[in-house]
C-alpha cells in the first residue's frame, strides 16, 4: 500500500507537495519522494519518512509548477532506494509516474518488456514496469493525440493485471491519472482556481485547500492538456471491487474514499460488531480502543453496549505502525515502544479492547498480556473486522499464508494463543454492509474470504511469496 499525490499547478509546487505527502505518511514508512518539472525534471526520492527525505535545501532545488510525490511501503520488490517512487523514463517526451497498488502479472510482464521489447527495467518495482509499459504503448501509437492516448491505457487496462492507481505527467502533452478497471486503490481529483490535484486520499486536497471534483472512476482516464483542459473517459468496464481493508485499518478516519466517509464506516463498523457482543451477555466494565484506527469503532460499540468509553492505551507518536513492519522482532518491539498503559483506566477492571484486525497474531497478544500486566481482571478482545485467511495479491503487504494466525486456526485456538478471555471478531457480511450499505455489494475482501476479483495466476503467486519471504530476511 502507498500513496501519491500530484499537482498542476500555476506556481511552485514541492513545498506544498511536502505537506500533501505528510498528510498521507500513513500509507508508506519506507521511502519518500518527488520529481517536478520547469524546462525539465528534477528528482529527489529516498529511504526514510518524508521529513527525513526532504529538507528545505532539496525542496528549493525541486523546481516547476507541475510535480509528482509519493510515499512508500514494498510490496513487490527488495524496499531500496532505488525502488522509491516516482519513477521516469526519457522516451518518448519524458513521463514521470508514481502509482498505488500491486501488479498481479509483473513477473510475465517484466519478461515480456525485457525480452520482446527490449526495454531494460533497472529497479524491483513495478511502478518501473507499469511506467515503461504505459511508455511503449504510447510510443507505438504516435502522433501523440488525445484518442491515441486513450488507445495506449486501453492497451494497458488489458495487459496489466492486479491494482494500480496512477498519477503521470508527460512532458509538454499533459497531466495523466487513471485507475485500473476494478477500481481497487483509491484517487481522488479536485481543483483551486486553475490548479489541479490529485491523490490517493481526498485528506491531502483538504489539507491544501483543493475543492474535490470527483473520485477517478475504475476504468477511467483523467487528462489535463498543457492548456488546462480537462478530459476524462471510461474506457473499461469491470465490476467494481474496491479494496475494503481501506476502510477496516489504511485509510485515515477524515478521508472520504468513493463517497464514503471512512470514519462513518468505522462507526457502522462498531454498531455492527456490538450486536454480536451483545449476544454473548459479558460482563464489561470498559470499552478501549487500540489507537488510532480503532477509536470511531471503539466509540460506537460503548455506544451501542451502554457502556463507559475509556483510553486505556496512550501512544508514541514517533513510533510507526506495526503492521507495515519488515520483520516479526520489529512488530513485537514496536508494540511495547507504541503503546503504554493507563494504569488507573485498567487495574481490577473487566476490559473490552476494540481493534481492527489480527494478521500474525503478534501484537493483539502483545496488547493482552500488557493489560493483564497492569491488572485487568478479564480481557475481551473484539475485532471489528473478519480472520485474515489469505494473502493480498493486490497492494497489501501480508502475502504469504503462513503468516496469518487465522490461517488453518480455529477462533478459539487463536483466542488461546493471544491469551484473551473472550475473541469476537466481525462476520463477512456485516463488515460488507456496515462499509457499503449492501451486505452483498462487490468489494475486494479476499484477504477475508479467498475469492479473488482479478484471477492471479499460480506461478506468479509463487513468485511473489518467494519474493516476499526474500524481502523478510534482508531486513
Amino acid at each position: 500500500m502507498c500513496g501519491f499525490l500530484g499537482i498542476f499547478g500555476d506556481k511552485e509546487v514541492s513545498k506544498r507537495i511536502y505537506i500533501g505527502l505528510i498528510s498521507i505518511q500513513h500509507r508508506g514508512q519506507d521511502a519518500a519522494g518527488m520529481i517536478t518539472f520547469s524546462k525539465k525534471f528534477h528528482l529527489k526520492k529516498g529511504n526514510g519518512l518524508v521529513r527525513d527525505v526532504f529538507n528545505e535545501k532539496n525542496l528549493s532545488y525541486l523546481l516547476g509548477n507541475i510535480g509528482i510525490g509519493h510515499v512508500r511501503y514494498p510490496t513487490v520488490g527488495s524496499g531500496k532506494a532505488e525502488d522509491a517512487q516516482p519513477f521516469y523514463v526519457n522516451i518518448p517526451f519524458g513521463i514521470i509516474l508514481a502509482h498505488n497498488g500491486n501488479i498481479t502479472n509483473y513477473y510475465s510482464l517484466k519478461n515480456k518488456l525485457e525480452k520482446e521489447l527490449n526495454i531494460n527495467i533497472n529497479s524491483t518495482s513495478d511502478s518501473e514496469l507499469l511506467l515503461n509499459y504505459l511508455a511503449h504503448e504510447i510510443s507505438v501509437h504516435l502522433p501523440f493525440t488525445y484518442e491515441n492516448l486513450l488507445k495506449s491505457i486501453k492497451n494497458v487496462f488489458i495487459n496489466v493485471k492486479g491494482s494500480y492507481s496512477a498519477v503521470a505527467f508527460i512532458k509538454d502533452k499533459g497531466f495523466l491519472a487513471f485507475r485500473d478497471p476494478n477500481g481497487f486503490k483509491p484517487i481522488i481529483f479536485g481543483r483551486k482556481g486553475n490548479e489541479f490535484i490529485v491523490a490517493s486520499e481526498s485528506v491531502a486536497l483538504d489539507i491544501l485547500g483543493f475543492d474535490v471534483i470527483d473520485d477517478v472512476k475504475p476504468g477511467e482516464v483523467l487528462f489535463i492538456d498543457m492548456n488546462r483542459k480537462v478530459f476524462r473517459e471510461k474506457i473499461a468496464e469491470s465490476e467494481k471491487t474496491t479494496c475494503i481493508f481501506e476502510y477496516v485499518y489504511f485509510a485515515r478516519p477524515d478521508s472520504t474514499i468513493d463517497g464514503i466517509n471512512v470514519y462513518e464506516a468505522r462507526l457502522r463498523l462498531g454498531k455492527e460488531l456490538a450486536k454480536k457482543i451483545k449476544k454473548l451477555n459479558l460482563k464489561i466494565d470498559v470499552v478501549i480502543p487500540v489507537p488510532d484506527t480503532s477509536r470511531a469503532a471503539a466509540a460506537a460499540v460503548a455506544e451501542e453496549l451502554k457502556l463507559p468509553h475509556r483510553e486505556g492505551f496512550i501512544k508514541n507518536r514517533y513510533i510507526g505502525r506495526t503492521f507495515i513492519m519488515p520483520e516479526q522482532d520489529l512488530r513485537e518491539e514496536s508494540v511495547q515502544l507504541k503503546l503504554n498503559i493507563i494504569k488507573p483506566e485498567i487495574e481490577g477492571k473487566k476490559i473490552l479492547v476494540i481493534d481492527d484486525s489480527i494478521v500474525r497474531g503478534t501484537t493483539s497478544r502483545e496488547i493482552v498480556s500488557m493489560l493483564k500486566r497492569n491488572g485487568a481482571k478479564k480481557v475481551y478482545l473484539g475485532i471489528y473486522s473478519p480472520p485474515v485467511i489469505s494473502p493480498c495479491y493486490y497492494g497489501i503487504d501480508m502475502q504469504t499464508k503462513k503468516e496469518f494466525i487465522a490461517n488453518g486456526r480455529s477462533i478459539e485456538e487463536i483466542k488461546k494463543f493471544i491469551g484473551a478471555d473472550e475473541l469476537i471478531y466481525q462476520d463477512v457480511e456485516s463488515l460488507v454492509y456496515a462499509v457499503f450499505g449492501d451486505k452483498n455489494a462487490a468489494c475486494c475482501n479476499a484477504c477475508f474470504t479467498s475469492v479473488y476479483p482479478v484471477p492471479v495466476d499460480e506461478e506468479e503467486k509463487r513468485m511473489i511469496e518467494e519474493d516476499r519471504t526474500k524481502k523478510i530476511e534482508l531486513f
